[in-house]
């Protein structure tokens, strides 16, 4: 089925395909709002059996990373769908993410494409607002000129420390980003980062949209939450999934069960929140992360140089047991 076939338009920036959101950014690309993230996955096999479930459930938008470690298993789920199915690359949104210590390599991003077997990237986020950032995005813009990636993105610059950085990076650059990466829940709606994001061109997309591991299921467990979920007879996962949805974010909730990844896209495709119950859900804002972004402390673990190789069991492990603290 084509990327534009039962589409319905919403406004000038955003349209429904197939019963999923789409949003146009600041470059005129038309990204997924809605996707599948590969954080925590133990290795290319899982990751490349979770994607491969996903797109033939109907996601079109999978988000990797080079700190993931499993590049690779996705550049093999897509390869593998589009061989199978027909269906075209342009219609597969693709994201990765460079780490600090390769931001001045300039063949960071053949390497990336190396590991992901594709001929180019939709989208290619800084990871961290530390290292060398300018040299970092230099880097990208070239790629961006050459055809090897589409649209360029900023994770985790929203940080207290990273303020100098991050307005260089969209006041400063001839590229500018299209999308801030953070964590965003109905715990923390870091209303004042999406408000400057907004300002500055770019959509928010969410990691932890669930509240993460380090939640331990906390968000599952709010009573209103939990209200909501048993009105529309659905769990609590699939009622925070639609309000993100339905709050204009992007979203990547991740699994590899078969079953999340079907009630996932489910959320998106059969749930409609009320005025009323989207009112409490906003209620629900603390401002708590879960994840307790340290600046100093990401500095020296992104000093760490990350391997080439499509797998490394050892740095998993580590990159894995350092953001579940």
């Amino acid at each position: 089925m084509g990327l534009f076939m039962a589409t319905t338009a919403i406004d000038a920036t955003e349209k429904e395909v197939n019963g999923q959101p789409y949003v146009q950014l600041n470059n005129g690309q038309w990204m997924p709002r809605f996707g599948i993230g590969t954080f925590n996955v133990p290795d290319n096999a899982t990751c490349k059996d979770a994607v491969l479930t996903a797109l033939r459930m109907g996601y079109r938008h999978i988000d990797t990373a080079h700190a993931y470690m499993d590049e690779q298993g996705v550049g093999e789920a897509v390869n593998e769908f589009m061989k199978e199915s027909g269906v075209k690359r342009e219609e597969i949104w693709v994201t990765s993410k460079l780490w600090p210590t390769e931001y001045a390599d300039p063949t960071a991003i053949d390497k990336m494409l190396q590991r992901l077997h594709l001929d180019y990237v939709d989208l290619v986020y800084l990871h961290q607002p530390v290292g060398d950032v300018k040299a970092g995005w230099k880097n990208m813009e070239a790629a961006v000129k050459a055809g090897k990636v589409h649209t360029l993105g900023l994770s985790n610059f929203e940080v207290k420390g990273a303020e100098d950085i991050y307005r260089w990076c969209t006041d400063s650059t001839e590229i500018k980003p299209a999308i801030l990466q953070m964590e965003c829940h109905p715990y923390a709606q870091r209303l004042e980062e999406k408000a400057l994001a907004e300002k500055r061109g770019m959509v928010v997309e969410c990691w932890y949209p669930l509240g993460g591991a380090a939640s331990r299921g906390a968000l599952f467990q709010d009573p209103i939450i939990k209200q909501i979920a048993e009105a529309h007879g659905c769990t609590p996962a699939q009622v925070i999934i639609r309000w993100h949805i339905q709050e204009g974010h992007s979203v990547i909730p991740g699994a590899t069960d078969h079953g999340y990844i079907q009630e996932n896209i489910n959320a998106v495709k059969q749930i409609r929140l009320t005025e009323k119950e989207m009112t409490q859900m906003r209620s629900l804002n603390k401002e708590k992360r879960f994840y307790l972004f340290d600046i100093e402390v990401t500095r020296r673990f992104c000093s760490n140089p990350l391997p080439d190789a499509a797998n490394n069991d050892e740095w998993q492990k580590k990159m894995n047991d350092e953001l579940n603290k």
